[in-house]
C-alpha cells in the first residue's frame, strides 16, 4: 500500500485536541438552552433567529437565508418561526421582490425580547467560554474559529458577512 492511501490518523494531542473540541460541541449549546430557557422561555436556536434578525437590514430575511445563516433546515425553522409568531415576536410577509419567498420580520415586540435575553444570555457566555480564558486565548479562539469557518466554507458565508456577524470575528 502506497503511503499516500493510508489514513492520517491523529496523533496523541491531536487525539485530545479533537475531542475536547467535540466534547464542548456536544455540552455547549445544552447548557445556553437551559439558561434560555430558564431566562425567557426560548431555545438558543430561537434566540439565535431572533438574535440574526436584529443584524440584518429592516430586521428582515428571507426565511431560506435565515436557515442558512442560523444553520437550520428550512422545515425546522418554519417550525421556529411559527412559534415566534404565535408569541408576536416574527411576523411572516411575502417577498415582494420574489413571489416565490417569503420574509421573516422581527417585530417591535421581538426586539424587545432580544434586548430583554440578551443580557443574561452574554453572562452565560462569558461564564462558560470567556472568562475562563485569557485576552490572549479569546484571541486564539477567535483566530482558530475562524481559520475551522474558512476550512468548513472556503468561499465565505455571504449571509453571515451581510447581517454583520463577520465583522465581530475581526
Amino acid at each position: 500500500m502506497d503511503t499516500k492511501d493510508e489514513p492520517r490518523w491523529l496523533d496523541r494531542e491531536e487525539e485530545a485536541a479533537w475531542l475536547s473540541l467535540v466534547s464542548v460541541l456536544l455540552t455547549l449549546p445544552a447548557a445556553l438552552d437551559a439558561q434560555l430557557e430558564a431566562d425567557s422561555g426560548m431555545t438558543f436556536y430561537d434566540y439565535s433567529v431572533l438574535s440574526t434578525l436584529t443584524y440584518a437590514p429592516n430586521a428582515t430575511l428571507r426565511m431560506r437565508d435565515l436557515a442558512l445563516v442560523t444553520n437550520g433546515s428550512l422545515s425546522r425553522l418554519s417550525q421556529v418561526v411559527t412559534k415566534l409568531e404565535c408569541r408576536g415576536w416574527v411576523k411572516r410577509r411575502p417577498d415582494p421582490d420574489d413571489g416565490r419567498s417569503t420574509l421573516a420580520v422581527l417585530t417591535t415586540a421581538g426586539r424587545k425580547k432580544v434586548d430583554q435575553t440578551a443580557p443574561g444570555h452574554v453572562e452565560r457566555v462569558r461564564q462558560l467560554v470567556l472568562d475562563p480564558l485569557t485576552k490572549t486565548q479569546v484571541r486564539q479562539m477567535r483566530e482558530i474559529n475562524r481559520r475551522m469557518r474558512c476550512a468548513i466554507e472556503p468561499e465565505g458565508n455571504a449571509l453571515f458577512t451581510a447581517t454583520g456577524a463577520e465583522e465581530k470575528l475581526r
